[in-house]
């Protein structure tokens, strides 16, 4: 997968699991939809997600500038070498 959608992911996903468990945005849908019984296990779900996604933020961020490294260590030798 490109850095890029990487990124792109797991911001995504940190935004949504953050809004899930830190507001009660699901409590309230859960309760209108009348499945109030499963509130006690979203935390069960919702932080293991949260940190998969900050991980994989973390994750694209150290690759992407791995990347960039490696392309300006790949520019210097090949200026070097011609001159």
């Amino acid at each position: 997968m490109k850095n890029s959608t990487l990124l792109k992911i797991g911001t995504f996903g940190v935004i949504i699991s953050a809004l899930c468990c830190f507001t009660p945005v699901l409590v309230l849908l859960f309760g209108a939809f009348g499945l109030a019984a499963w509130v006690g296990y979203l935390d069960y779900v919702l932080m293991p997600a949260l940190l998969f996604f900050v991980g994989l933020i973390i994750y694209a961020v150290n690759r992407k500038s791995k990347e960039t490294f490696a392309e300006n260590a790949n520019c210097h030798t090949s200026k070097g070498q011609q001159s």
